[in-house]
């Protein structure tokens, strides 16, 4: 069972627009063989309507292809908690590994890198969106895979997404190949002070300042008991922390 727990609140302007956030999700590979940890990041092609020319981390939206996909691997118990705490609609496991699962898809169509395991029998799928994937040889895991934060757009923005950010290893990449949607361009490895001084949105700013206080912390992957979340309400932008009571 988890909580939620406010401990920040900060005067932002109102918004007129009340568009529905769709669930998303984003995923930072981090690599740890430099002297300092790196991320990747690239920057959004300047003709998307959605943050066009930004830096970010690769992801996306969640598809109906993702609630259907057989996984090999299944969440941190303390992942599948905090995702479920807060979750709009109707809550289930299922959506949860679909959003988690949506963050490998969308990490392979921006980059090429596919996160996963080594399938020499195959996966098989009637998603034409996951095919590209599949036919790699490779089945997405999600046990490796560390919910650090979520965010809701704000209301004045033309796109909303309630997106959850995941963290991971590069450790954990099993096969590279080119990227095919063209959505995230210039892409970098970036330590976290290079990635502040990238064009980026102030809630990629709070996520790499979530990340140094997690390399700070010498706690590694390891699943934290709670995670920030951003989003706003009456015309405040807010923090809480979305907390698990389970013992592990």
């Amino acid at each position: 069972m988890s909580r939620l727990t406010k401990t920040q609140t900060v005067r932002h302007r109102a918004s007129a627009a009340r568009l529905r956030p769709k669930d998303a999700a984003t995923l930072i590979i981090v690599d740890h063989s430099q002297a300092e940890p790196m991320v990747l990041m690239g920057q959004r092609h300047p003709n998307l309507a959605f943050l066009p020319g930004k830096y970010v981390f690769p992801g996306g939206r969640v598809s109906l292809a993702d609630h259907r996909l057989r996984i090999s691997s299944d969440l941190h118990p303390l992942t599948l908690d905090c995702l479920l705490t807060g979750m709009k609609g109707r809550p289930s496991q299922a959506r949860a590994r679909a959003i988690a699962l949506a963050a490998l898809r969308e990490t392979f169509e921006e980059t090429g890198i596919l996160i996963g395991t080594r399938r020499p029998d195959g996966m098989s799928t009637r998603s034409r969106e996951w095919q590209p994937f599949l036919s790699h040889g490779v089945a997405p895991k999600l046990d490796q895979l560390r919910f650090i934060a979520r965010a809701i757009t704000p209301p004045d923005r033309n796109r909303r997404f309630d997106t959850r950010f995941f963290c991971v290893s590069a450790t954990e990449i099993v096969d590279r190949s080119p990227s095919y949607d063209n959505e995230l361009l210039n892409q970098e490895w970036l330590t976290i002070e290079e990635a502040h001084k990238r064009d980026i949105i102030s809630i990629t700013r709070e996520i790499l300042q979530q990340l140094e206080q997690i390399f700070s912390s010498g706690k590694g992957f390891s699943q934290p008991h709670s995670v920030p979340f951003f989003f706003m309400r009456n015309g405040v932008r807010c923090k809480e922390f979305i907390a698990s009571d389970r013992i592990t």
